[in-house]
């Protein structure tokens, strides 16, 4: 089993809306990157609309924000990888999916905190 002392910190890494790991994350400090386990992932969906934009969102809003499609299937997406990864020690993100996983966390987050982890 790994030494606690030196496994680095694992975090999770998700970008916002209409953005992609590459765009966001991939140019970290090397002095950071020494220090931290940085894991990127990309949302599911393709942006849809007409903005123009070549990304990827964790679901879909109109423009009033009154319907929502794929909301559900985003957070499975993002639950399900980290059931898959193992453990990781924090999430870093901002925008869209910052609302997205204070929905999870308020909601769903008893089925990551009840699973044991090796």
């Amino acid at each position: 089993m790994e030494d606690q002392r030196q496994r680095k910190p694992r975090i999770l890494c998700l970008h916002g809306h209409g953005s992609t790991k590459q765009l966001v994350f991939t140019k970290w400090p090397q002095s950071v990157t020494q220090k931290l386990d940085l894991v990127f992932l990309d949302a599911p969906f393709p942006v849809e609309g007409t903005s123009g934009i070549e990304g990827y969102e964790w679901f879909h809003a109109n423009e009033d924000f009154t319907e929502y499609t794929n909301f559900e299937e985003g957070l499975e997406f993002i639950q399900d990888y980290m059931l898959e990864n193992g453990r990781f020690d924090g999430i870093m993100g901002f925008s869209q999916v910052l609302n997205f996983w204070y929905v999870y966390i308020c909601f769903f987050s008893h089925i990551l905190l009840t699973r044991k982890w090796n």
